[in-house]
């Protein structure tokens, strides 16, 4: 077994300890290890809703998973299949851009994801889905990661910002979170030590945003 896959089964497994989905949840966090980082000491994001709106939170998010690839719960659309809920929390699209495309000549995977005008792809079909079942969405679009701040690796996630606003725009029961507006890339504070994940602090202000739009 790689190095990479020893780190893959790791992440996976630390990231599958969460709490699922309790019965009645009104509120489930779906999505990749931005939703799920720091679960493991009780600090990710669906730890900080749960402890802010005082109630059971759901939390089916797993790093390394993503929209158009991966198996099982590695599959975002596969990890929201049976859930029923008034509201889902959930972001994604990353592990699909540095998995396919590093971060250049990224015009097909976006495509894929969303297309230009946010009503195609596998995102739009994914919201479209929870909408028809009667959930509310709640995007949280990617902040800027410290370890790509300035470099090429921007230019494809501005291009999904701005399909993602369209797609919401379109829709009243979708909203789009932009977690730029609270994260700085010159804060490490913010940032775990691989300074591309969410601190404790990061996952808490990341709740801070959503949390509102809950309540």
């Amino acid at each position: 077994m790689t190095r990479w896959m020893c780190l893959a089964l790791s992440l996976g497994l630390l990231s599958a300890c969460g709490r699922g989905v309790p019965d009645g949840a009104r509120v489930v966090v779906a999505g990749d290890s931005i939703m799920a980082w720091n679960r493991g000491s009780g600090g990710s994001v669906a730890d900080v809703l749960q402890q802010e709106l005082r109630e059971p939170v759901g939390d089916v998010s797993l790093s390394l998973a993503r929209i158009t690839s991966g198996r099982g719960a590695f599959n975002i659309p596969n990890q929201l299949e049976s859930v029923r809920a008034q509201w889902v929390v959930l972001d994604g699209g990353a592990n699909d851009l540095s998995g396919q495309c590093e971060c250049s000549d990224c015009g097909p995977v976006l495509d894929r994801l969303i297309s230009e005008d946010g009503k195609r792809g596998a995102i739009p079909s994914l919201v479209a889905d929870l909408r028809a079942r009667g959930a509310r969405v709640i995007w949280a679009d990617y902040y800027t990661a410290p370890r790509y701040a300035g470099t090429a690796c921007e230019a494809p996630y501005q291009v999904l910002e701005d399909r993602l606003s369209r797609m919401a725009g379109a829709d009243a029961g979708v909203t789009l979170v932009d977690l730029d507006e609270a994260f700085s890339p010159e804060d490490p504070s913010l940032f775990a030590s691989d300074r591309i994940h969410p601190s404790p602090k990061g996952s808490a202000l990341i709740a801070a945003q959503i949390a509102p739009i809950l309540r």
